[in-house]
């Protein structure tokens, strides 16, 4: 079914996010709401705070704020576990926030309930169930020991066979952490999956920049860039004893960390930002904070590359990086094999590995030929897979088919 010609009124589809931070899953939902198609799909976004998301969606999206406590908007999902849970209910006062949420279900007539992080699954959830909607779960994030906290990991399997109607995860290898006897194909393709799994992959998209041709240099300095926000396993402190090896053989090489620490994450932040120093490398290496322009910075980089410790749950801006054109060295575990192709699009190594990421690095610098074909192979296989239309076309596929309209 084509969703542009869509029979009946658009399906009026509340999105809940606990957060207005623009971390990953924010921007994707971000990517989202403004290329869901209009004529199909009525969006309406909830946030449980202000932050700079709200003025990136109020444009173009209607937007509420409905502000979370404050116990349970600063509570971190690697801190949570089963006494949270509780402490979150007790907080609520007899569901308090759920009951706010269901009104606002109700006055908007909403068809369904899309959920964007863990706290707004459980959240959302119940309001949902409360105001007797369908519930989207989006899962962003590996539901496993070596993510979260193991007492929440079976807890919120649980929850996932008993609260939403619908799950999308954002890559095969979060799926597999929720649902491993029914795990449907890799594929993003909705129309690919068995009708009578209540569980799918769409893969998150982002939008293409113009393409241009490269530049030839004029600096003699090569760029290398990691993003995302400064946290432990996003492995900024693996990402700078790389830089210390590279250094050696690349003297003109310079690094980049774009990001800052989001959820309190003050003291990981103070530890890397001193890490250059001890390491012989201070005068190459750059700390630019967070940025909103992140087309830009990709734009100035030679190579993008991904660090975290911990298999990533997909990886935004490794197809951003790649949308760009630009090689990609990142670490393997995840949801990022379903993205980079090794070896064509880019070098995975092993997670944790300096040693590895450097010599990526190096191979890269040391065939630049190889490294601009890497990037053009990226840009074709993000046109082909991951942009924000075809994640929106597919989300429209998963609403049409909770709400019984039409068929895929």
């Amino acid at each position: 079914m084509d969703s542009s010609k869509q029979s009946g009124p658009a399906i009026r589809v509340l999105l809940f996010d606990h957060t207005a931070a623009l971390g990953g899953g924010e921007i994707a939902l971000l990517n989202l709401v403004r290329c869901l198609n209009p004529i199909a799909v009525k969006p309406i976004v909830v946030l449980g705070a202000d932050g700079p998301l709200v003025k990136q969606l109020q444009p173009t999206v209607e937007t509420y704020i409905l502000p979370l406590p404050s116990d349970v908007k600063n509570t971190k999902k690697d801190k949570l576990g089963i006494a949270t849970l509780f402490r979150m209910r007790e907080v609520f006062g007899a569901l308090g926030y759920v009951r706010r949420l269901a009104r606002l279900i109700r006055k908007h007539d909403i068809d369904l309930i899309h959920t964007n992080s863990l706290k707004a699954d459980i959240i959302g959830g119940i309001a949902g169930r409360l105001s007797l909607r369908p519930i989207i779960w989006h899962v962003r994030d590996r539901i496993e020991d070596d993510y979260l906290p193991g007492p929440v990991v079976p807890v919120f399997r649980l929850l996932c066979r008993i609260i939403p109607t619908y799950i999308i995860a954002n890559s095969a290898a979060t799926l597999r952490t929720i649902r491993a006897d029914d795990t449907p194909s890799e594929s993003s393709n909705v129309g690919d999956t068995h009708h009578n799994c209540k569980a799918i992959v769409v893969h998150d998209g982002t939008v293409l920049p113009t393409a241009h041709a490269a530049t030839n240099k004029t600096s003699g300095l090569f760029y290398i860039g990691l993003i995302g926000r400064i946290s432990p396993w996003k492995g900024q402190h693996i990402f700078l004893q790389a830089a210390a090896k590279v250094f050696k053989k690349f003297p003109n090489a310079r690094f980049v960390i774009i990001g800052a620490a989001l959820f309190g994450e003050d003291e990981y932040d103070q530890e890397v930002r001193q890490m250059p120093r001890g390491l012989g490398i201070e005068e190459v290496v750059e700390f630019t904070g967070f940025r909103s322009d992140i087309a830009q910075v990709i734009d100035g980089l030679d190579i993008v590359v991904h660090a975290s410790t911990t298999g990533e749950p997909f990886g935004q801006v490794i197809i951003e990086g790649m949308a760009a054109g630009k090689p990609i060295v990142a670490t393997n575990g995840g949801g990022v094999p379903e993205i980079v192709e090794d070896g064509n699009t880019g070098i995975l190594v092993p997670m944790g590995d300096s040693q590895a990421m450097a010599d990526a690095v190096c191979q890269l610098l040391g065939d630049p030929v190889r490294a601009g074909e890497m990037g053009r192979k990226g840009r074709q296989r993000v046109e082909k897979h991951f942009t924000v239309e075809l994640t929106a076309r597919n989300v429209e596929v998963v609403y049409r088919r909770v709400l019984g309209r039409g068929s895929d």
